[in-house]
């Protein structure tokens, strides 16, 4: 009952913040889906991670950690690579030029065919496979773990999640449209103060179960180094050359994750705040990974499938009311995904498509409007998915769904990054050669994954990548612009904030190598 009850006060909060936080029917565009370019550092920082972070993270992470130890983490420390490019090269680029997407960057770059593109690429990617899929792996992670809490939704398992899909997806769907970005940022502090809370009970008891931090180094001293060797058939050292370029994606890239960052008061804010999300992917790494390698210092090699790894933790050890909490993170980490996508994909429409072409002339209050409109038909598309994959999981467990989605994510990522950074780096792109390599990316992703199986997908992606780079810097006459150039910083501060991240992360890979 208390676990329950700290749910249901969950849920009271989230929309009581949201509520006040909803923007009137007088306001701007650019209030609704940029908080009128008004958001602090902390907001940034908080907003950003908070978005970042999925239910599934904890499921799969800290059962890959289970089975690799360390070098999973190095999926959330590198991170740091791309938020530091993001900081100083991307962020002061978008900001000069006052854009609201992304897609108005690439514009002006390389073109409006390619900008449409790019814009209809991430719109699918968005309403389909990123929402559907944090939905559905949320609604499993939060039904594994607390089965016999949410046994009150249905008594059969099946209809159970796809309840708590419908639920999650509604409510979500529901703030994001009444108060657009002011109320999506507001809802994200709240649910990543929960995550973190959350997620250091979990680390806490972890580390208390197996003796204490010496324990790690004394009973699973092979699972504490981030690297591994090259032939390693899952992560191999060799995948952080595809991890930087995927991660220029995610963090530089991607309009969900830059949206915060265009809406901050001013430059010095949103590097800040960037710069202070670097730091706090460090927490995340240990409240992640390390719990996954506790467990295996206690349980050895006994656990037979690693994705109960985070489930037996909290059946075994967390008592009534901790896990009230655990349950409330993993919504929190679902919700601040979904709210964050629901968001940026009625601004990509509402900017990008709807009054450029649909409606030229729009007022505010249409842009608005259209931008809801997107929100309403993103929850229909992504419940399909949602649906789908639940089906999928259901009729044929041993499916490998999941990596077909990642593969098809990666597929158009690698042409995403190829975009970006040709837009960024090159002095005089040429325009009809970008696109071909952009659109090359995907055959030349499906050749390397047909005859040549046994190759990491992240290290395909790096091939695949500087393939799609060489077309591009090859027919733009190899004319780069000044890359020293492109790095600024706001202030002293911010430049030697981005030096004190930027040599943690190589200190890391020193240390724990």
């Amino acid at each position: 009952m208390i676990d329950f009850l700290l749910v249901l006060a969950y849920f009271s909060v989230i929309m009581f913040v949201a509520l006040r936080g909803k923007t009137d029917s007088n306001s701007t565009a650019d209030a609704y889906f940029l908080s009128s370019r008004n958001l602090r550092w902390y907001s940034v920082a908080l907003s950003t991670i908070a978005t970042n972070v999925q239910g599934y993270q904890f499921l799969g992470m800290m059962g890959s950690a289970y089975l690799y130890g360390l070098a999973q983490a190095n999926l959330e420390i590198n991170a740091v690579q791309g938020i530091l490019l993001g900081t100083f090269v991307f962020v002061p680029l978008f900001l000069k030029e006052k854009i609201t997407t992304i897609t108005q960057f690439i514009s002006k770059k390389l073109g409006q065919r390619i900008a449409v593109v790019y814009s209809v690429v991430n719109m699918l990617l968005f309403s389909t496979i990123t929402l559907g899929a944090a939905l559905f792996w949320g609604a499993y992670a939060a039904d594994l773990v607390f089965e016999e809490q949410l046994s009150i939704l249905h008594e059969n398992r099946v209809t159970r999640i796809g309840i708590l899909i419908v639920i999650l997806g509604v409510f979500s769907a529901i703030y994001t449209y009444l108060g657009g970005l002011n109320a999506v940022v507001k809802t994200d502090i709240i649910q990543f103060v929960i995550l973190i809370l959350g997620g250091v009970v979990v680390c806490f008891v972890s580390i208390k179960n197996l003796g204490g931090w010496e324990q790690l180094y004394i009973k699973t001293p092979e699972k504490m180094h981030l690297h591994l060797s090259s032939d390693h058939p899952t992560l191999p050292w060799t995948h952080l050359f595809g991890l930087f370029f995927l991660n220029i994606n995610y963090w530089c890239a991607n309009q969900t994750i830059m949206q915060r960052a265009l809406a901050a008061k001013n430059i010095k804010h949103a590097q800040v705040g960037l710069i202070a999300g670097g730091f706090i992917k460090y927490i995340m790494a240990i409240i992640i990974i390390i719990p996954g390698i506790a467990l295996y210092g206690e349980l050895g090699d006994s656990l037979t499938e690693p994705d109960l790894a985070f489930p037996y933790m909290i059946k075994t050890f967390l008592p009534v009311g901790l896990k009230g909490i655990i349950l409330c993170g993993l919504f929190a980490s679902l919700m601040s995904t979904v709210d964050s996508t629901f968001n940026s994909l009625g601004t990509l429409w509402s900017t990008d498509i709807y009054s450029k072409y649909i409606n030229k002339r729009a007022t505010d209050t249409e842009k608005i409007n259209a931008g809801r409109n997107a929100i309403l038909f993103s929850l229909g598309s992504a419940l399909i998915t949602g649906f789908i994959l639940l089906y999928l999981k259901f009729n044929d467990p041993s499916s490998a769904f999941t990596h077909t989605l990642n593969n098809l994510r990666y597929y158009i990522n690698c042409g995403i990054v190829v975009l970006i950074c040709s837009a960024v780096t090159l002095y005089k792109p040429n325009r009809k050669w970008i696109l071909w390599a952009f659109i090359l990316t995907v055959p030349l992703n499906i050749f390397l994954q047909n005859f040549y199986p046994d190759l990491n997908y992240f290290v395909r992606a790096f091939y695949v990548i500087i393939a799609g780079l060489f077309i591009a810097i090859s027919s733009s006459n190899f004319r780069l612009s000044n890359l020293i150039a492109l790095f600024y910083g706001a202030n002293n501060k911010t430049r030697y904030l981005g030096w004190l991240l930027l040599l943690s992360l190589i200190a890391l890979h020193i240390i724990f190598h």
